[in-house]
């Protein structure tokens, strides 16, 4: 039997996806807040689909916030979409 792919829950959605096909969203040990890419970085955690209306959603019920544990500010949703654009035109 092969292994289960691991799933996690888009904080924007709330549908569970492949782990693979999902961005996390980082809160480092500094309380920097960024996109990591590799998935392996450390901190605190929190998974959103690949998606500019998830990220919306995200950020108006707070999914970001209490995933991280920590008031993301406005600027910092500013930088995560202008990262998630630059992926989906890829």
């Amino acid at each position: 039997m092969g292994k289960k792919p691991a799933t996690r829950q888009c904080v924007g959605c709330c549908e569970s996806f492949d782990k693979r096909n999902l961005m996390r969203v980082i809160k480092t040990p500094e309380g920097e807040i960024k996109l990591d890419f590799t998935g392996k970085s450390n901190g605190r955690g929190a998974y959103l689909c690949k998606k500019t209306e998830c990220l919306k959603k995200a950020q108006k019920n707070n999914g970001l916030n209490r995933s991280l544990k920590v008031a993301i500010p406005e600027e910092i949703y500013h930088q995560l979409e202008r990262e998630l654009c630059e992926i989906e035109s890829e």
